[in-house]
């Protein structure tokens, strides 16, 4: 699929279908009432008649039948403008590549929002069409036949209009960064829709190290030896029920001065979760293969950065296990110790995420980070909590949490603050080790932190429980179902703004 930039009036551009977006009861723009003129009122009659009117996610198609260059208009409300934000932009474009897709169009152009130029410039509007554009376009389709995949055909050219040729320079560098980042967030999407089979410790590990290759990053991988070494007694904890050896993958982005502390960054890599011994129930088991969407994340995020060659340095961490139940698995009673030192009274061993997050966090201490976000699809509460619509965080560094929070609004991938007060320590508190890895069905979301902070007092931190939006049952205008790839775009819209959090 081709993404071009070109400067030319909507109304005059040949293309199988023109994208207008507009702003609720702007229907008297000068360039609608053109439209309207020859259309030959079907745009006023239509006001009439409540069938648009320009609200969030109207459409409307029409065939000009000659009286245009283009051989359909398609037009897409995007609500007041004074509420306008990239995220309907980017709503709007995956909406407009749905229903050409599904028509099977060869060529769209896209004009969101007709007066862009007259804002903030142009740039920002062309990378969030295009983002919309190009995840809209995504489907997991490596296991269709041949036939299958022929079924579905993307648009051949795509064509994303701007009003003033002095922004085309820039706006070629937005629709560049646009593409760098979509392709990180495709590889997220991909890793969390691989199916079990495919997907072990050791394949992680392997796409790991292709990520590497394509970029500048440089990958260190430790083994079951190294492991055992070191002293990961969380993680191999949760490792031992599985014949899948695990693994712990780190991840180096040398943007910044030599001398600089790095961000760090952890993603749970749980690469299938039946729940060990404590078995989760059969409905829905097989999306426990996206347990790992933390470390995809982080994965995707470390290429996005190094593609995009952000002026920062980054370490990305990733435990990467199975958890099965075996002659071999943990046990609920089992102590383990784990690399900081600390003893965890396992109670439930479907609550694995948070120990192999606790061994990653201790390692990342090594690098004496600036400051350390962690991610994880840890906690079925979390879903009860927030539903699908956010990601929870907590932290203990408020700067840095309303930098992600004010990131999430940037990106689209909206985050939601709970408490982290010390009186939820005393639920995980333990009669027999230093700490145990469940509070009980209160609260599950935040003793899930509560539990990661005693491994990240050494350092600010932040925690993104993604459990509600790594993975998605039906489709939204830019996220098909499946694997989501949240994260990404997030992480990469905090660490461009990322004096903010300092």
């Amino acid at each position: 699929m081709d993404i071009k930039i070109r400067k030319a009036s909507p109304l005059e551009i040949k293309t199988a279908c023109l994208v207008i977006g507009v702003y609720e009861k702007k229907l008297s723009e000068p360039l609608l009432k053109e439209l309207d003129q020859k259309l030959g009122g079907l745009l006023r009659q239509a006001k009439r008649n409540g069938e648009f009117i320009g609200k969030t996610g109207e459409q409307i198609l029409f065939q000009p039948v000659g009286h245009l260059p283009a051989e359909r208009v398609l037009l897409i409300g995007l609500g007041p403008e004074v509420e306008t934000s990239l995220e309907k932009i980017r709503q709007a474009a995956g909406s407009a590549m749905q229903l050409v897709t599904g028509k099977k169009l060869g060529q769209v152009a896209f004009a969101l929002p007709l007066d862009a130029e007259k804002k903030n410039g142009s740039a920002a509007h062309i990378q969030a069409t295009a983002e919309g554009v190009l995840l809209a376009s995504y489907r997991y389709d490596r296991f269709l036949s041949e036939e299958a995949r022929g079924s579905r055909k993307l648009p051949k050219s795509v064509t994303l209009l701007i009003g003033n040729a002095r922004e085309k320079h820039a706006c070629e560098s937005a629709l560049e960064k646009a593409q760098k980042l979509c392709r990180a967030v495709i590889l997220a999407r991909d890793l969390v829709n691989a199916p079990g089979n495919i997907k072990s410790p050791a394949y992680l590990v392997e796409q790991a190290q292709v990520a590497s290759k394509e970029s500048s990053l440089k990958c260190k991988i430790l083994g079951q030896k190294e492991l055992v070494k070191e002293g990961f007694g969380a993680l191999l904890g949760v490792a031992q029920g599985s014949v899948r050896e695990p693994y712990l993958i780190v991840l180096e982005h040398h943007g910044g001065s030599k001398n600089e502390p790095p961000v760090a960054l952890v993603g749970k890599g749980v690469t299938f979760d039946s729940g060990g011994i404590s078995l989760k129930p059969g409905e829905k088991m097989d999306e426990m293969k996206m347990d790992m969407a933390g470390g995809a994340a982080v994965i995707g995020t470390m290429l996005a950065a190094a593609l995009l060659e952000l002026p920062i340095n980054l370490v990305g961490i990733v435990p990467t296990v199975e958890n099965m139940p075996s002659g071999t698995a943990y046990r609920p009673g089992d102590i383990l110790t784990s690399l900081s030192g600390q003893t965890i009274e396992v109670l439930n061993t479907d609550a694995e995420g948070r120990l192999i997050l606790a061994d990653a966090l201790t390692y990342a201490k090594r690098y004496e980070p600036k400051l350390v976000i962690d991610l994880a699809t840890l906690t079925g509460a979390c879903i009860i909590a927030l539903g699908h619509q956010a990601t929870a965080i907590l932290g203990n560094d408020q700067k840095l949490v309303q930098s992600l929070l004010n990131a999430g609004e940037t990106s689209g991938e909206r985050l939601w603050q709970l408490p982290l007060w010390d009186d939820y320590d005393q639920q995980i508190k333990s009669d027999v080790a230093d700490v145990k890895n469940t509070g009980g069905r209160p609260a599950g979301t935040i003793t899930a932190a509560a539990f990661l902070k005693k491994f990240a007092s050494d350092f600010r931190w932040a925690h993104l429980d993604i459990a509600g939006t790594a993975w998605r049952d039906q489709n939204l205008p830019y996220i098909p179902k499946g694997g989501t790839g949240v994260g990404v775009r997030l992480l990469v819209a905090f660490l461009q703004d990322l004096d903010a959090a300092n």
